[in-house]
């Protein structure tokens, strides 16, 4: 079996954004049977909330919205680039940061913009913020309830793009030869003499 696709969303401190987005996906991959393939989690580009949990307002809309929800902030690592498939960055500020932090230019490559997905990736050259997920941090519920939507709806495109991806990673198991089992498991084992040492 080969190892999961693994996904990590990033905002700023990981307690509003990259945590909404981190449980929509998962509900989205649950609902598609490919929970099991691919493994998601979030983190923000700063440490200020490291060991938090997510804002009380990303808690209450996920859970109007019928998500589950467990969260515990951490802060990115350049570290993780090594293990990671896709790093989905909910803002085009998030994008910079994250592109510049990365090794090499393989592992740059692997930072998207969460909304580019439906409009196609986002090439490095082109970094407007017409699609940025923006921060509700500072603002009302209404700002919850709007990054929702957005979240929501990129995570459509994002899922159809890692499906395609899968079938790509799947690794064939050796085939099997073309005599029964089932005799050879009914009949019984013959002791076998132990060898003199």
């Amino acid at each position: 079996m080969t190892a999961p696709f693994r996904i990590c969303f990033v905002c700023t401190g990981n307690i509003c954004r990259s945590p909404m987005a981190e449980s929509v996906f998962r509900a989205r991959l649950t609902e598609a049977g490919l929970d099991g393939l691919v493994e998601v989690d979030s983190a923000g580009t700063g440490g200020w909330h490291e060991g938090d949990g997510a804002d009380p307002r990303t808690v209450a809309v996920l859970r109007a919205g019928g998500y589950e929800h467990a969260h515990t902030a951490r802060q990115f690592q350049a570290s993780w680039f090594d293990r990671l498939d896709l790093i989905i960055a909910l803002d085009s500020g998030h994008l910079r940061e994250l592109r510049r932090l990365a090794p090499t230019a393989q592992d740059a490559a692997k930072v998207q913009l969460l909304r580019a997905y439906g409009t196609g990736p986002v090439p490095a050259s082109d970094l407007s913020d017409d699609l940025d997920v923006p921060d509700p941090y500072y603002g009302g519920f209404e700002g919850f309830e709007e990054c929702l939507e957005m979240v929501e709806t990129a995570s459509e495109g994002l899922l159809t793009a890692v499906r395609a991806t899968l079938p790509a990673r799947t690794v064939v198991t050796a085939r099997v030869p073309d005599h029964d089992h089932r005799r050879a498991a009914q009949e019984p084992q013959q002791p076998q003499e132990k060898e003199s040492a």
